[in-house]
């Protein structure tokens, strides 16, 4: 059962670790590979943090090819211990599994073997906190948005899109969502892509989980419907 911390409107736990600016309206609503050292060779070094830069400006670098053009993220704006990296991490949950961290700001897909993809998040803020046990229900590519009727009424400004948003760049979903059931019926939680890298390590949303666009599509392509998920006490 997934227990609310608030309402609901819509760990560094492993030991080893390996855009287009948004509207604000996008924002308000949400709050409502290894690298070769060839180098070495000829003579050069590289150091940890330029292989780790290198390996990020690649792995959050444009989409071109996505129905809307995914830009480059901003990832200086990112925080390096959120990159997208493989790690230890030790559970009893199946391979491909997800397990959110929401106190750390971590989103895992368990790989097995005691490994798994970790990604940064952001997550709900304070009041919209969850934990508990879902399943992915449907998936959706640039879907459209519709604020629920409890974010309509505490911000106004988004009943222009109570028919809802069509999918694109500024739409919150973003370019991938995983819709989160439980028993059936949509929680009305989601994980979904985000385009701003300040808001990964931090909780802004009304509960729902977001990676950056890059991360979320890597994630999506290897969630099938009816992933568990499974959502950590902060």
């Amino acid at each position: 059962m997934i227990v609310n911390g608030g309402h609901a409107d819509s760990g560094e736990r492993d030991r080893t670790a390996l855009g287009r600016p948004a509207i604000l309206s996008r924002r308000s609503f949400l709050a409502g590979s290894a690298v070769g050292l060839g180098a070495i060779g000829l003579g050069s070094c590289a150091t940890t943090d330029g292989i780790l830069l290198a390996e990020a400006t690649r792995t959050y670098g444009p989409m071109p090819d996505e129905k809307f053009p995914i830009p480059a993220a901003d990832i200086s704006k990112l925080d390096p211990k959120f990159y997208r990296r493989t790690v230890r991490y030790e559970t009893k949950e199946a391979a491909g599994t997800i397990v959110v961290d929401p106190a750390n700001f971590y989103v895992y897909r368990i790989e097995g073997d005691g490994n798994a993809t970790r990604y940064g998040a952001n997550v709900g803020r304070d009041g919209f906190l969850w934990h508990g046990d879902a399943y992915v229900g449907r998936k959706s590519e640039w879907a459209t948005w519709t604020p629920p009727k409890e974010m309509i009424r505490r911000q106004p400004e988004a009943a222009k899109y109570a028919r809802g948003m069509p999918g694109g760049l500024d739409n919150p979903l973003g370019a991938r969502t995983l819709h989160l059931y439980q028993n059936g019926a949509y929680t009305l939680y989601t994980i979904y892509a985000s385009s701003e890298p300040d808001t990964i390590g931090s909780g802004i949303t009304s509960g729902c989980v977001g990676l950056l666009s890059q991360d979320m599509i890597h994630l999506y392509a290897r969630t099938p419907v009816k992933t568990k998920v499974v959502v950590l006490p902060a």
